[in-house]
């Protein structure tokens, strides 16, 4: 069950914007989108309705222009991790629905600002700007999570050398949000099969192309829009393909090495919204002749969930601003930030809940909400047990 959001307790700070991680431009972003954030009304019963709503509201207000380059309509000439990250974490704090509507804008269309011909780049890039197009990314397949290599989907070449020649998708991907209600997916599969990673490549495919099949909806514990995708002789021609002919796979980490910092910022926004939660309830829950907030036990309580947010928070805005700045080291940084604030985020909800008692448990209430909502991004984008091995490799390969 999935109900509106309740109002937030008070708006999310934005002291950590004087951090020297952050530009004026950053600054200015976020002082438009507090307040237009905090004003949102969506009724979020129906996840996938919903979702439509929010990439409409996303794009007339400007936001979605962040999840583009402004050659083709976005605000920053280039994609900007720490514009990301301010973005997701503040529409988390209001809404986790919002934050995914967003962060698939971008993850689905991120392989084509990477890698996109300028005809592709043009028919795609402005419609995801304006909140016309949504966007999808298909990766996972029911045996291939994160063994990318391990992905079964096939795309065969009748000649793509031609520009009438085409390939045929035959396969399954499966846990795509977006799923169903996308206008178009950034495929990968695989055209050289026993190539491993080294044989995958990108396509677009869009929504309505036969032999696309998207109609298995899959739901979860926080409902937002989930599907899996069966291909069956899905014929798109050669110039659907994205990037280099078996370069898929390296396009497909460069475009999650965007985002990986923007995940960790989503959580941070939930623990945030659920610490403010927690702060509220202590000062106003009276028993035993004294408030909530006058028992030592709820002050430490308080005072460990937020040295937990201010630590995620710290590596977030660490990983986006090397990204951002261009520093050779950003892969190990960005899973740093993506374990660290996701694990702490549950763990900051967890106790939320807890400080709620009986009301926390009460579906409707934000806790309740935030406590299945968190779940999925310690998974999602390289679960907490591969970040532990990308930051663990890369210190012994110093």
């Amino acid at each position: 069950m999935h109900v509106a959001t309740p109002p937030a307790p008070r708006p999310p700070s934005t002291a950590h914007l004087a951090l020297p991680f952050f530009e004026d431009a950053h600054r200015a972003l976020a002082e438009g989108l507090v307040p237009w954030a905090a004003a949102q009304e969506v009724d979020e019963t129906d996840d996938r309705a919903a979702c439509r709503d929010w990439v409409q509201r996303l794009g007339a207000g400007g936001w979605l222009r962040y999840c583009v380059p402004a050659a083709h309509g976005g605000a920053l000439p280039a994609l900007d991790s720490r514009a990301l990250v301010l973005l997701r974490e503040t529409l988390a704090y209001h809404s986790p629905l919002a934050d995914f509507a967003f962060a698939m804008q971008g993850l689905g269309s991120g392989a084509i600002t990477l890698a996109g011909s300028p005809a592709q780049q043009a028919h795609y890039l402005q419609g995801v700007a304006r909140g016309e197009l949504i966007a999808a990314f298909a990766l996972s397949e029911p045996e291939a999570g994160s063994d990318v290599g391990a992905m079964q989907t096939i795309a065969a070449s009748t000649d793509s050398t031609s520009a009438t020649g085409t390939f045929c998708l035959n396969g399954t991907k499966t846990w795509i949000s977006n799923g169903g209600i996308a206008d178009f997916y950034c495929v990968f599969a695989k055209t050289n099969p026993s190539g491993g990673t080294r044989g995958i490549s990108a396509f677009i495919v869009d929504a309505n192309t036969p032999g696309l099949d998207a109609s298995r909806h899959i739901h979860v514990m926080a409902p937002h829009p989930l599907a899996t995708l069966q291909f069956t002789n899905c014929n798109v021609p050669a110039t659907a393909l994205l990037g280099d002919e078996n370069g898929g796979f390296k396009l497909a980490m460069r475009t999650l090495d965007i985002f990986r910092a923007s995940v960790a910022a989503a959580a941070l926004g939930m623990a945030r919204r659920a610490l403010a939660e927690a702060v509220h309830h202590a000062r106003q829950r009276r028993m035993f002749g004294q408030t909530l907030a006058d028992f030592q036990l709820t002050q430490a309580k308080i005072g460990e969930m937020a040295a937990l947010v201010d630590s995620a928070a710290l590596l977030t805005y660490r990983a986006a601003w090397l990204r951002d700045t261009g520093q050779a080291r950003v892969t190990a940084e960005a899973a740093m930030a993506k374990m660290t604030a996701t694990e702490n985020a549950q763990r900051v909800i967890d106790m939320a809940l807890q400080l709620h008692g009986g009301r926390g448990v009460e579906v409707g209430s934000k806790v309740e909400s935030l406590y299945r909502d968190i779940r999925s991004l310690r998974i999602y984008e390289g679960a907490t047990e591969v970040q532990q091995l990308i930051i663990g490799k890369s210190l012994l390969q110093e």
